[in-house]
């Protein structure tokens, strides 16, 4: 037997949909199976009689940037295995998108080491296929029983992803998780099928409120559109993070604070939309005197010290200096 043509690689995976709340245990068919949502690159193993091959969730072969994966997904898969999960770095006791990054920007030359010295994990939290046999069109609870007795060999890097039917469980495990760099949660249907490209599994990420310094906006200062926030750093005012857009009574309040910077402020006149995670273009920044603290929510998704996805703004903190804002 051969696997299936479109789960040779690269492979269409499942996906999921942003909600602000987490699902009750019974709002989901067959009850919500609930699993953390690692900060890491999605990765689909498929182990077939050549060997192993590694495939990113936009088509890419990742074999050669994750060694040490490839290896343990050849070692202790038996071919006609394909399997779903997310690459992750520990770094001490939380997770460190920053180490995983490198592996795909440094030179090849260089990724034994990096190996060595951080080594990967295969967070694994659905099968696709077992002895070259599609499984995508069994139900969800029949896949994780089907990866439940094939991790019983595994050993590290391979890890089974916890699975949860209990709320309470899910909800402590959204608050507790989150300083080890977890997201939140994905919460999926027991019944649900896997189906590749639709986004049949619901992702509820865990935000807290921060404060930050409001070093730029978006706009104009009359009507600023997003906040472009800072954090001192080594004494130095760095860029962390924009906002999503404001809304109206948001951006009133802020212009009416906002003063324009004077020359000596340590931003550039522009910056790449990269630093947002948003594409290649320059996004202008209307700088402003760093005087003001804002509290936002934030999410545990970390990279180069600023953070990978857009905070939203809920208020200035007059109560508040930027001497108040630890580094």
């Amino acid at each position: 037997m051969t696997l299936p043509g479109d789960l040779r690689g690269p492979v269409t995976v499942a996906l999921s949909r942003s909600e602000a709340s987490i699902p009750a245990a019974a709002s989901l068919p067959g009850g919500a199976r609930y699993e953390p949502k690692w900060d890491g690159y999605r990765v689909v193993a498929i182990r077939d009689e050549e060997g192993v091959r590694l495939w990113s969730r936009q088509g890419k072969d990742l074999t050669g940037r994750l060694p040490d994966l490839a290896v343990a997904a050849r070692d202790q898969l038996s071919p006609g295995t394909v399997l779903d999960g997310e690459a992750v770095i520990w770094n001490g006791d939380r997770l460190d998108f920053d180490l995983l990054q490198r592996r795909l920007v440094s030179a090849r030359s260089g990724l034994a080491s990096l190996a060595a010295a951080h080594p990967a994990t295969f967070m694994v939290f659905d099968v696709l296929a077992v002895s070259d046999v599609d499984v995508r069109s069994r139900r969800l609870q029949e896949r994780r029983e089907i990866l439940e007795d094939l991790s019983t060999s595994w050993r590290p890097p391979l890890q089974l992803t916890p699975s949860t039917r209990d709320e309470q469980t899910a909800r402590q495990w959204f608050t507790d998780y989150r300083p080890a760099g977890v997201e939140g949660l994905v919460v999926k249907a027991a019944r649900g099928v896997y189906a590749p490209g639709r986004r049949s599994w619901v992702k509820v990420k865990s935000r807290e409120s921060v404060d930050v310094i409001v070093g730029a906006v978006t706009g104009s200062l009359t009507r600023p559109e997003t906040v472009v926030a800072g954090r001192v750093r080594d004494g130095v005012l760095h860029i962390v993070g924009r906002t999503t857009p404001l809304a109206r009574e948001q951006a009133v309040e802020l212009a009416d604070a906002l003063t324009p910077a004077g020359p000596e402020h340590p931003w550039p006149d522009e910056v790449s939309s990269n630093r947002f995670g948003s594409g290649r273009d320059k996004v202008p920044l209307v700088k402003v005197e760093p005087v003001l603290v804002a509290e936002v929510l934030a999410d545990a998704a970390m990279h180069a010290g600023g953070y990978r996805h857009p905070l939203r703004y809920l208020r200035l903190r007059a109560d508040l200096t930027t001497d108040d804002i630890h580094p």
